[in-house]
């Protein structure tokens, strides 16, 4: 049965890697791409969408707006990979908008673009998985009346894969990828055919419904808002930029170089989907509005949709305008669609961990993120990711709408700080670069990264002017009291790496330095663990000896104590009263006795154990031992010692020869042979 949880690790996760063989997990960029790329490919899946669905507030008639506020997004993306593409290059360790901005505004500025990708990254596997979950129901009812469940055993299922590694889950998800991007460019490739060699008209399944308008009459500021709100859902498209220049050590050599290219190639694929569904979404007469109240608004044939519709997603009406709904290429854009907003999560869970490692390397975050699991993945980190989503997932319902209310926040502030990083970056290495040609590059990199932090600053402020109200608010309390955790956990580290600090050689620590080593042996019974416990203390030299045992029956006691006289243990035995028949308490009051009686002195407590091999065991022996452990550990100036005995059922290689400890041959006893006897 002990052997059932390492099986079932290896069943899911696979065989444990060297470390030596971290140089294989590093990606050529036809399986970086679809690594580190999906997220920002997937949004085109739903920022398209996020812009008519808010547009709708005010009816069809400010649908028009809609390929300036596309513009508008697809501006912002070009400048954001520009930007970054000299972040890739000046920051290849990995650290990305973190690293930028410690290394050039300070640790506070640190730690809050850390605080705000952490929050992006979790929002965004739930944002993207929810969405795919949204596409599959929009063929099969079962997965649209179950969202939650779905969309939770999904990231369920992605953290399995990347448990296995980060070279074998981007392998398993380039194919998706791929096929995505084929598809949908295909789809847009075709319906620009259509549209302008063959003049037919595209139609959308909602192409002839009516939108009922919330909000009428808008004008002035009030215009002016819902389009910037629009703009700012829009900009869901840039998620995962930033992705890449955390994961650049993830790259085959050049690294840097690598890393550029596939954010361009990224850049340049996702524009071309975003623009191409937007035109082909309004082409067709697609209609979409917020789900909340798609039941009301969507009028269908003079009649309010009622709460049995389902609103389509936007690919899935531009297919079944472009190819015809139902055929074979409509179900595989719907497919691939789905696909790749799940696998979009995976972009979240190459960065998460990443970044928590970093952060746990500087202290911010626990340990254990900063060590590598079986597969050479932060395994900690990937589980953190995993069961936040599922939690937000749960929480808001899988619903999209809302979950990307608290999207995009996050990630803005990181782009907007570490754009600023980099001007102040650029502007340093001026100070002392002499070569004309280098002193030109850096000029250049440095208004590229200027005119970035401007767009994405101003960018910010619009999402959190348009979207607080709506859910904002919940990331930008979440991010303050994660800066506020990760400070006090610096805080923790530094507090006990004081403490632990070594003394110098010239100086005398008086604490280290115990008087006398008083040696306590717990006995309740004699047998061989006893014994062996007693031999074990002794061997040890200790300043003085006993045996402790608790009286809970005086019957038993009375025994003891007679064959303990009977064996001539050497040892002297003290019995410790215990009138409630508890057995941890009166150690501990004997034990803090002693250290009253002698300060200096250092007191060991012996405990034997028993080493048992079956599950079922484990609950019938050793729970006092565990609880007195646990009580001592924290009495100071004691130290507890477990002596273990194996029983049979512990011995995992029965019927193998078990190698000789170290000196077993030199006192082992020998019969003598016949000859030596009869010699002698």
């Amino acid at each position: 049965m002990s052997k059932v949880p390492d099986l079932v690790k290896r069943l899911l996760v696979g065989r444990a890697l060297r470390s030596t063989q971290l140089h294989h997990q590093l990606l050529p960029k036809r399986v970086a791409l679809p690594v580190f790329a999906s997220d920002a490919l997937s949004s085109v899946a739903y920022a398209p969408q996020e812009i008519l669905v808010i547009l709708s507030l005010a009816g069809v008639s400010l649908y028009a707006i809609s390929p300036w506020v596309a513009a508008a997004v697809v501006l912002v993306m070009l400048v954001v990979v520009a930007s970054y593409r000299q972040n890739v290059h000046a920051y290849p360790s990995g650290g990305g908008d973190y690293e930028v901005a410690t290394t050039n505004l300070g640790p506070t500025a640190g730690l809050t673009v850390a605080s705000a990708l952490l929050v992006d990254y979790v929002l965004t596997v739930a944002v993207s998985v929810a969405n795919g979950a949204d596409y599959v129901g929009a063929t099969i009812p079962f997965v649209a009346e179950h969202r939650p469940l779905v969309a939770i055993a999904i990231v369920v299922l992605l953290t399995i894969m990347n448990l296995r590694g980060i070279r074998e889950s981007g392998v398993a998800f380039a194919v998706p990828t791929y096929a995505f991007m084929a598809a949908v460019i295909g789809m847009i490739l075709w319906g620009l055919f259509r549209v302008f060699v063959l003049g037919d008209e595209l139609r959308a399944p909602t192409a002839g419904y009516r939108l009922l308008a919330e909000q009428t009459d808008l004008a002035g500021f009030a215009l002016a808002f819902l389009v910037l709100r629009a703009f700012s859902s829009g900009c869901a498209a840039l998620t995962g930029v930033e992705a890449i220049s955390n994961g650049v050590p993830a790259f085959r050599k050049p690294k840097s170089k690598n890393a550029a290219t596939t954010l361009l190639m990224m850049g340049l694929i996702a524009v071309t989907m975003f623009a191409g569904i937007i035109f082909l979404g309004l082409e067709s007469g697609v209609k979409v509005t917020d789900p909340a109240n798609v039941a009301r608004d969507l009028i269908i044939d003079g009649h309010p949709a009622g709460p049995g519709y389902y609103q389509q997603p936007i690919i899935a009406q531009v297919a079944s305008a472009v190819f015809g709904g139902g055929s074979a290429l409509f179900v595989v854009i719907a497919a691939v669609t789905a696909l790749i907003l799940f696998l979009a999560a995976n972009t979240a869970f190459n960065g998460f961990p990443v970044l928590g490692s970093i952060l746990a390397q500087d202290r911010y975050l626990p340990r254990q993120l900063h060590t590598r699991g079986d597969r050479l993945a932060f395994s900690n980190g990937i589980v953190i990711l995993a069961a936040g989503a599922c939690l937000l997932i749960w929480a808001f319902d899988a619903d999209v709408s809302k979950l990307l209310n608290l999207y995009i926040v996050g990630v803005f502030v990181s782009f907007t700080l570490s754009q600023i990083g980099m001007v102040r970056h650029w502007t340093r290495h001026l100070r002392t670069e002499s070569d004309a040609k280098a002193r030109f590059r850096m000029m250049r990199a440095r208004v590229i990264n200027g005119f970035g932090a401007v767009m994405t600053g101003l960018v910010l402020v619009v999402v959190l002017a348009t979207k607080f109200t709506h859910g904002a608010y919940i990331v930008c309390l979440a991010m303050p009291l994660l800066f506020l955790m990760m400070k006090g956990i610096r805080r923790h580290y530094d507090r006990v790496a004081a403490e632990l600090a070594a003394p110098e050689e010239t100086e005398v620590d008086e604490s280290m330095l115990p008087a006398r080593n008083h040696a306590v042996v717990l006995v309740s019974k004699i047998h061989k663990p006893t014994l062996r416990a007693l031999a074990y203390a002794r061997a040890t030299r200790p300043s003085s000896i006993e045996a402790v045992t608790v009286s809970v029956d005086a019957g038993e006691v009375s025994k003891l104590k007679d064959e303990w006289e009977r064996r001539g243990i050497g040892v002297p035995l003290k019995i410790l009263d215990s009138p409630y028949r508890e057995i941890t308490g009166p150690v501990l009051e004997y034990v803090k006795s002693l250290r009253r009686r002698s300060p200096r002195d250092v007191v060991t407590v012996y405990i034997p154990e028993y080493v048992v091999g079956r599950w079922w065991e484990h609950l019938l022996h050793n729970q006092s031992a565990l609880r007195l452990k646990g009580r001592l550990l924290f009495k100071p100036g004691v130290m507890v010692t477990s002596v273990p005995w194996q029983l049979a059922s512990s011995d995992r290689l029965k019927r193998r020869r078990e190698p000789s400890a170290p000196g077993a041959s030199r006192r082992s006893y020998q019969q003598p042979s016949k000859d030596a006897q009869v010699g002698a």
